[in-house]
């Protein structure tokens, strides 16, 4: 009896789609991973956003990066990193430096309102400035042009000021100032020579006449040195012709020579020692 002959099995030649639909299911996995991550992401990057604008509103932010730098900073200002160096906060310096620069501010708002009228007009300009308070007197309304001798129908608006400065015991610089036109006639020389005389007009008017006392008052000259304006056109070299009154604050003091024992008593200062200076009009 013959023997049947086995026939070979068939090749099976879909596998590959076993091994195809794994790696389908793997890369499904993949950017489903992903995709979550991004959306994660997304929500710190918000939550990010929302605390700097938090701590912007309410002016934490130099806290929070003193924080992330240094380690969260304590109650006696210390910080939890070091101090000094990369990644340490060393703690700002405090003073009385804003009281310092604000002593004159009672008496900018005195002379602002006092001074009214001849601010609007344009004769006068009272300003704060960091070395103390600043009283500017135009040359066109005090001075006639290229003299030192002051008008007499000014000295009303003199006399406000003066008065004011009486009451403090800041010292008080009067600063001549001219445009860059020269000046050469039979009393100046030079603008250098003009600068000088009207500061010195000025100082007469507040001791001799308003019985302020010399020994606060002193006088620079400039010319054409500082101008406040263009000398290019006539209204800037108007603006430019000034004496400026400068009551100096404790900052402004501090280049200026120490007083002697007889003004010191006056001003309420001992030599050697510094002390708070100025009062409210």
């Amino acid at each position: 009896m013959a023997r049947k002959k086995k026939h070979a099995p068939h090749e099976n030649h879909e596998r590959w789609l076993v091994s195809y639909a794994d790696f389908i299911t793997l890369m499904f996995a993949f950017f489903v991973v992903m995709f979550a991550s991004s959306q994660t992401d997304k929500g710190k990057a918000q939550q990010v956003s929302e605390s700097v604008r938090n701590a912007i509103d309410q002016g934490k932010l130099t806290a929070a990066v003193a924080a992330i730098l240094g380690g969260t900073v304590e109650d006696r200002g210390r910080g939890s990193a070091q101090m000094k160096g990369p990644g340490g906060v060393q703690k700002a310096k405090t003073g009385n430096e804003d009281g310092v620069v604000n002593e004159l501010v009672p008496a900018l708002d005195f002379l602002t309102k006092e001074l009214d009228t001849e601010i609007r007009e344009g004769k006068m300009q009272v300003s704060m400035e960091p070395r103390g308070l600043v009283v500017t007197f135009r040359q066109a309304a005090f001075f006639a042009s290229g003299e030192d001798v002051i008008k007499p129908e000014t000295l009303g608006t003199i006399e406000k000021v003066a008065r004011t400065v009486e009451k403090l015991t800041n010292p008080v610089r009067m600063e001549g100032h001219t445009d860059s036109v020269p000046i050469h006639n039979s009393r100046f020389r030079s603008n250098w020579e003009l600068s000088a005389a009207r500061s010195i007009a000025m100082l007469e008017v507040f001791a001799g006449r308003f019985a302020v006392p010399r020994k606060k008052l002193s006088i620079a000259a400039y010319a054409d040195n500082a101008p406040v304006d263009s000398n290019e056109s006539e209204e800037g070299r108007a603006r430019n012709r000034r004496v400026d009154i400068v009551i100096l604050n404790q900052v402004g003091m501090r280049a200026e020579p120490r007083p002697g024992e007889d003004a010191a008593e006056e001003t309420g200062e001992r030599p050697g020692k510094s002390t708070p200076r100025g009062s409210t009009p």
